[in-house]
């Protein structure tokens, strides 16, 4: 399996395309001006307690205050603000939590006045992005993540990842943890620490210690300043991404960026020294996305329609409360195999491109997908289990129902980020006012060719001829090498494109017989 990372900066912002044997699985974009980013600590300021919500809003760099509810204020509150006086009045000789006294929980029941009142200061750390009209979500249970391991302050649980499966792993996993973790400190093991030895999990440890001794030395410096300050800022996007994506099976990293590749180089001398010669820098004119056929697939993977291998393709809607998901068959028929048969190879191949575009989209909270019917319990529990394999690639915190008898499947995501939107329709050139909107070309062409392999398949005749609206026509014409020219050296035979002024714009038809062509 082959892995590589594609950056692209600009003055606005950067992309992170990541690709898998070519094929586009994720993609980040990170703005220049983002003040704000999941895993920031702030010393902020309690504003207005809500007795009916639980909760409180704080002041952090935002144009709006955070939402901080009681169930997110970890048990260990009182400790965390007895730590805070300490800073404030320097009385520590150290920011080790070794010799530091504990205080009881807080009741896990309890209510937001009993425990903190406006104007208060509270450290919080930012657990969700800013989303539509709210403000971040935040939470005073801190944690500083690493590679490899997660550092709890104020806590002596060691937990695991749900996907390390193996109890002889997790048992010498925390035989080293309790030899090496620091005192006062929790600890959750990442999936990725499998089979890592102590000496590379002590490292990682130091790292992590090393930037809470950095968060507290900024929070005694800087107590007096005007509140919100922030004291613990979150690795940047493409380190964070590394951290928490970096494994041996990527081939490449590459950005047309000087400074993010001096960035990316150093982090990559901490985590994986080994592998820094696989990061290289694109220095050509040429746009590095469209080098590596991302822009293409961004075109055909952001839009209302998704094609599919076999003409099956998917309809995603996206409402206000939830996203839902239509599987069609499209034009495919199979008349070697049964209708049972084929709604379940139809749904596989749709399950592996749902997990993508979850994936690809950033999609959060509720997911509601419509498979194809099928009446066989046996092929509604394979596609569940296929389904479960596809998304288990997903680091994303999520949970999968099993389908109904309808056929619908009800995913849950966890929602940190806002969701990626690409826009991939655009001015109608029949209309000089651009007041209509349509899908681009690249879109439907991808659908077109979908269907041409379909046809090249089934069909023994000599010619074909495409009938298609004149602009999807001309665009299919232009350029050195055309698509059309393109199509002739991939699949050994030329096909005649025709325009048809009566065709509406997504409209197309192919014809095979013998007759010139």
């Amino acid at each position: 399996m082959k892995t590589e990372l594609i950056i692209r900066s600009s003055p606005s912002d950067i992309d992170f395309a990541l690709l898998r044997d070519g094929k586009l699985i994720a993609l980040n974009k990170e703005k220049n001006d983002h003040k704000i980013s999941v895993g920031d600590v702030f010393l902020a300021k309690v504003g207005r307690v809500s007795t009916g919500l639980n909760a409180t809003f704080v002041t952090v760099d935002y144009e709006k205050d955070g939402f901080l509810h009681y169930h997110d204020l970890g048990p260990q509150l009182k400790s965390l603000f007895n730590y805070l006086k300490l800073l404030k009045s320097n009385q520590l000789e150290d920011f080790s939590l070794e010799n530091f006294r504990r205080e009881p929980d807080i009741n896990k029941n309890g209510k937001m006045p009993e425990v903190l009142k406006s104007g208060d200061d509270i450290l919080v750390q930012v657990v969700k992005e800013p989303i539509s009209t709210k403000g971040p979500r935040v939470s005073s249970e801190l944690s500083i993540a690493g590679r490899y391991l997660v550092l709890v302050p104020f806590s002596n649980q060691i937990s695991f990842s749900q996907k390390i499966k193996d109890t002889t792993e997790k048992k010498r996993l925390k035989t080293i943890i309790e030899k090496i973790r620091p005192k006062g400190f929790g600890v959750i093991v990442r999936t990725i620490a499998i089979d890592k030895e102590e000496e590379e999990l002590g490292k990682d440890f130091e790292n992590s210690m090393g930037r809470w001794n950095s968060m507290c030395e900024k929070i005694t410096k800087n107590y007096h300043q005007k509140r919100p300050v922030i004291v613990l800022n979150e690795l940047k996007r493409a380190s964070s991404i590394l951290r928490d994506l970096f494994n041996n099976t990527f081939t490449s990293i590459i950005t047309n960026d000087q400074n993010l590749f001096s960035e990316i180089r150093e982090y990559m001398k901490q985590i994986a020294p080994d592998k820094e010669k696989i990061l290289k820098f694109y220095n050509s004119s040429y746009p590095i996305f469209e080098k590596f056929g991302i822009e293409r697939q961004i075109k055909s993977s952001f839009g209302k329609t998704v094609s599919m291998s076999k003409g099956a393709y998917l309809v995603i809607e996206h409402t206000e409360a939830l996203h839902v998901i239509d599987v069609n068959s499209g034009n495919r028929t199979d008349k070697a195999t049964s209708q049972s048969s084929n709604a379940l190879e139809v749904n596989l191949i749709a399950a592996s491109e749902i997990a993508r575009q979850v994936r690809l989209r950033d999609m959060g909270g509720i997911i509601v997908v419509d498979f194809i019917d099928m009446s066989s319990s046996d092929n509604r529990k394979k596609l569940y289990e296929h389904l479960r394999s596809e998304m288990s690639f997903d680091k994303t915190k999520h949970k999968i129902l099993p389908p109904s008898k309808f056929g619908l499947i009800q995913i849950t995501r966890q929602r940190v980020r806002p969701e990626m939107v690409i826009k991939t329709r655009e001015p109608n050139p029949n209309f000089v006012n651009n007041s209509i909107e349509i899908e681009a070309p690249i879109t439907v062409i991808e659908v077109i060719e979908t269907a041409l392999i379909k046809i090249l398949k089934q069909k023994k005749k000599n010619k074909i001829q495409l009938n298609t609206h004149p602009f999807i026509a001309a665009y299919l014409k232009k350029g050195i090498p055309s698509i059309q020219h393109k199509w002739f050296l991939k699949h050994k035979k030329w096909i005649k494109i025709s325009p048809r002024d009566a065709y509406q714009y997504l409209q197309f038809n192919f014809s095979a017989n013998d007759t010139s062509a």
